[in-house]
């Protein structure tokens, strides 16, 4: 029975915050506290010596940066809300939880890990412009509208970097133990995964609006989009000769954030998307496990491969 749950953790998650969705979404005040620790607890794993800038980590960025824009605007005519969908689902970072994935599945964890530090930077940067943009706080003027959502997205996003560089030099044994608990980062993401999926079906069902086709859309692009970037992110992996890390870094996202921010900074339906990509990414992630393990249920084991 154990060994089940822990195989199949992540839908277990979901089904958990969807069927206590009463209870759970109280919780939701706690999801930037827990971004915060999942994001500290990562870099805590980084060494900057042991950074080293790959090239495919330039091309995960500008799919990141310059799709996800574009997608908006190309679809901002037809439908606002949906296009607002597809540029969180493909802005929003790499989820911390990935390089534990990357792991298992025998990819880089050096550079995944790595790839979470430059794409949570590029992304604390972008997302206040981008979500500007949109013109969700039309009261304020353009930069005003910038350093408000700053205020709000940068201390998510950089301070823990800040925070977990000034633990690694000034309190070296508080960062060894930290270190010593290495799956702590994905079981606060197992925890903020349960509150987030309890927030989203509490928000679904208190929805008056009748507007299906919007709500499917969103269902749809969140898939289409999560399969196209986990593809896509294998295609580039696989011409520097790793698939699995690229893979990961692009198609796995931080989708706690992304509801996270979609609940705080656009249309309140936008969140369906990522809640939509929860689903499509733990699936393939499950089916991936799943693979590795040769069909047969088994424990992977993670290697123990460097960056290259």
């Amino acid at each position: 029975m154990l060994k089940f749950i822990k195989n199949w953790i992540l839908p277990i998650a979901m089904i958990t915050g969807a069927l206590t969705y009463r209870w759970v979404s109280y919780l939701t005040f706690l999801t930037p506290y827990l971004l915060f620790a999942m994001l500290f607890i990562t870099f805590c794993k980084i060494s900057f010596k042991d950074i080293r800038f790959h090239p495919a980590h330039v091309w995960l960025l500008l799919i990141q940066l310059t799709i996800s824009i574009a997608l908006y605007y190309a679809l901002l005519p037809f439908d606002a809300v949906i296009a607002q969908g597809c540029m969180l689902c493909v802005l929003v970072p790499t989820a911390t939880a990935a390089a534990v994935i990357t792991g298992l599945l025998g990819g880089n964890v050096g550079f995944l890990t790595t790839y979470v530090l430059f794409c949570n930077v590029a992304v604390a940067i972008a997302a206040p412009v981008y979500f500007s943009l949109t013109g969700v706080h039309a009261e304020l003027t353009f930069m005003q509208s910038v350093w408000y959502i700053c205020q709000k997205v940068l201390p998510i996003l950089l301070f823990p970097l800040i925070a977990s560089t000034a633990l690694r030099y000034l309190t070296p044994k508080i960062h060894k133990a930290i270190l010593n608990i290495p799956q702590l980062a994905f079981y606060l993401w197992v925890g903020a995964l349960i509150i987030v999926t309890g927030a989203t079906v509490k928000l679904l069902l208190q929805q008056t609006e009748t507007d299906y086709s919007t709500k499917v859309g969103l269902l749809i692009v969140s898939l289409v989009l999560c399969c196209l970037q986990f593809l896509a992110g294998r295609r580039i992996g696989k011409h520097y000769g790793d698939a699995i890390s690229a893979g990961q870094g692009l198609g796995q996202k931080n989708t706690i954030l992304a509801i996270w921010m979609a609940q705080t900074y656009l249309h309140p339906l936008t969140a369906i998307a990522p809640a939509g990509y929860i689903l499509w990414q733990n699936i393939i992630n499950s089916y991936q496990l799943y693979r590795k393990r040769g069909g047969k249920g088994e424990e992977p084991i993670a290697p123990t491969r460097q960056i290259d």
